[in-house]
């Protein structure tokens, strides 16, 4: 597992409203091209984070308490390891480790959302890699939910985990 955090451009501040970088787009551009786009293809979730004004700590936020997202991701990880079981594949424990084969067997989505994953590869120009990366993640936003099948609202939240990074490179 990998957890990495960049910043838009050298300074920072490209894309924060009200302010931006103090050497142009260009800046964020060539900031940006120094990850490589293979790299970036194996790169699953991709979010984009905002800077924290005082405003946003001193506000209280409402939350999922930490258990309670540990009791459904604990769900979700058991779902899978049963899932695999039954196909007879008790060696793959999570939907990150499924085969490209494997992957299309069980993250068959509904009619809706295998439209919008077409339509989304297509535009986004998503490399095979990448589409079957948004099957995974979307199978396991469906597992959190312990839904059976992936709908279109889990397609199009692992598209936009997956796109995070154009959008703020198309904003630049």
């Amino acid at each position: 597992q990998l957890v990495a955090a960049m910043n838009p451009c050298r300074c920072g501040m490209a894309g924060e409203p009200g302010r931006s970088c103090a050497r142009g787009p260009r800046c964020m551009s060539e900031y940006q091209a120094r990850i490589s786009g293979p790299f970036m293809d194996r790169v699953d979730i991709r979010i984009d984070v905002p800077a924290v004004s005082a405003s946003d700590l001193i506000r209280p936020v409402a939350t999922e308490p930490s258990a309670a997202v540990a009791r459904r991701v604990a769900t979700a990880r058991a779902l899978q390891i049963d899932r695999f079981a039954r196909l007879g594949m008790p060696q793959v424990t999570s939907n990150a480790r499924a085969s490209t084969a494997l992957v299309e067997r069980m993250a068959e989505p509904d009619p809706a959302g295998l439209q919008l994953l077409r339509d989304a590869a297509e535009k986004m120009r998503f490399s095979a890699r990448g589409y079957h990366r948004v099957l995974k993640v979307a199978r396991t936003l469906a597992d959190l939910e312990d839904a059976p099948l992936i709908g279109r609202i889990h397609l199009a939240e692992a598209i936009s985990y997956r796109i995070a990074g154009e959008r703020m490179h198309a904003a630049a």
